[in-house]
């Protein structure tokens, strides 16, 4: 995977990429450069072993302010359907690449967290908050719908119909101790913590089975659309394929030995 991006920062260290937005002064703000790079970026991850986990930090203090209102917002207003199509399209193409990229997501979330910035979060496989973490689907506030990315399919069924509903509609922030209480965030740590925090579950998984983390990534996004029955025969399907890898033989074989396996991803 590259790490000489031009419009985020990205650090692979140990199976671990740690990237983030690098627009401190303006609260990390999306472009249309940034959002076609990050899509670009998680859709290569999906066929890469050099990266296990992927943590997405805050930088200086914010997570992400969401779409750029002077280099997106304003040209948005002047565009043609087929160009603004061709926009929302384009975003959504981020979620369904972190979605798809085959490797767990962790967002370490601190101040704002808002827009575009939320559904990063939302989409991510597991979310870390400070107690100063803001997180707004703002949509609304600025005349649009609070249908986009994905937020109407994805968020309610992380904290609820009617929790979403209210998000959504009203574009309010949503406090930490909300987002704790509602199974939006997994945690809530010390800012001085959080990427350390973020960075220790990444470790975790990054030494676990990859191959088998890339499967449970992949049922949890497809089961959404199956039945029970369906859903257990490719969980089924999902697990016999698992039993065929390298490191389910190293997991038995450090079991037999009393001892503790050591994962290659194959």
């Amino acid at each position: 995977m590259r790490s000489d991006v031009q419009h985020f920062t990205c650090r692979i260290e140990d199976g671990i990429a740690r990237i983030n937005l690098d627009r401190p002064e303006r609260k990390n703000p999306l472009t249309f450069d940034s959002y076609a790079e990050l899509r670009d970026w998680f859709r290569n991850l999906h066929y890469s072993d050099d990266v296990r986990a992927v943590v997405f930090t805050p930088n200086g203090g914010n997570f992400s302010s969401g779409g750029d209102v002077h280099d997106i917002i304003g040209p948005l207003t002047g565009m043609s359907m087929k160009e603004l199509l061709r926009f929302t399209r384009m975003t959504g193409d981020l979620v369904k690449a972190m979605v798809n990229c085959g490797k767990p997501v962790i967002s370490a979330i601190d101040g704002i967290c808002a827009g575009a910035g939320a559904i990063i979060a939302m989409a991510s496989d597991l979310r870390i908050a400070t107690p100063e973490a803001k997180t707004a689907f703002l949509f609304t506030r600025v005349g649009l719908a609070g249908c986009d990315m994905g937020a109407c399919a994805i968020l309610p069924r992380i904290i609820g119909q009617g929790r979403a509903a209210e998000l959504l509609y009203t574009g309010r922030a949503m406090s930490a101790e909300e987002g704790a209480a509602w199974g939006f965030y997994n945690r809530v740590v010390a800012a001085d913590t959080l990427e350390a925090e973020a960075t220790e579950i990444a470790r975790r998984i990054a030494a676990g089975p990859n191959f088998a983390h890339m499967m449970t990534k992949t049922m949890l996004a497809q089961e959404w659309a199956m039945s029970i029955e369906q859903a257990i025969e490719a969980e089924a399907q999902a697990q016999a394929i698992c039993m065929q890898t390298e490191d389910f033989t190293r997991a038995y074989n450090a079991f037999v030995a009393k001892g503790k396996p050591v994962f290659e991803g194959n």
